[in-house]
């Protein structure tokens, strides 16, 4: 089995670059977002789970989950979302246990709720990225989210305290993407190190 790192970090934080990066260096890497869409596909457990939750009319005509509904009615509602997330959790971490089974190496999980969803257990090392709120509103807003909706999510994801105090390495990128490319790079050379064989 792969050696297994959970990264994570909240909106705009950067944790997407590090991950394009952990890529590049030849490490497995899975966005969480993407399980999730093949969970939602037309006959996947994930498309079960939320019919089963919020019925027929979160669904497409062809039977695949439909996000923008989905996400316009747990975004509303705090309860929503946490039944779903109890729901579709395990069948992420099913997936990605298997992929990790499978891959040699490192095999790298990006999730922005990582920790709070309770996958700590499952890795090797937690890995947060982190910035201050204004830095992640700001390039949220830069990146095309309207303020509200900026600040509903980040609102949405808390504080991050409980993700840093589970995490084993802190990136900060509260400065430029030589900073970040730097810290990345040492992480890097550490995962090479804890994956060589004994």
């Amino acid at each position: 089995m792969a050696y297994r790192v959970g990264l994570t970090g909240g909106l705009a934080s950067g944790k997407s670059t590090v991950a394009h990066w952990l890529a590049e260096a030849g490490f497995t890497v899975v966005d969480a977002d993407r399980l999730v869409a093949e969970l939602y596909r037309p006959g996947e457990p994930g498309t079960a789970a939320v019919r089963q939750l919020f019925g027929q009319g979160v669904l497409t005509p062809v039977g695949a989950v439909d996000h923008v509904r989905l996400g316009g009615l747990v975004f509303a509602d705090p309860e929503a979302r946490r039944r779903l997330e109890a729901a579709i959790h395990p069948l992420v971490r099913q997936r990605f246990a298997e992929i990790a089974r499978r891959a040699a190496g490192v095999a790298v999980l990006e999730a922005t709720l990582l920790v709070e969803a309770g996958y700590a257990p499952d890795f090797d090392l937690i890995v947060t990225v982190e910035a201050s709120a204004d830095v992640r509103r700001q390039r949220a807003v830069e990146r095309g989210l309207q303020p509200e909706q900026a600040e509903a999510r980040l609102l949405a994801q808390g504080d991050g305290a409980r993700r840093r105090q589970a995490s084993q390495l802190v990136i900060t990128n509260d400065g430029d993407l030589a900073a970040l490319r730097a810290q990345t790079d040492g992480l890097i050379e550490h995962l090479r190190q804890a994956a060589r064989p004994a």
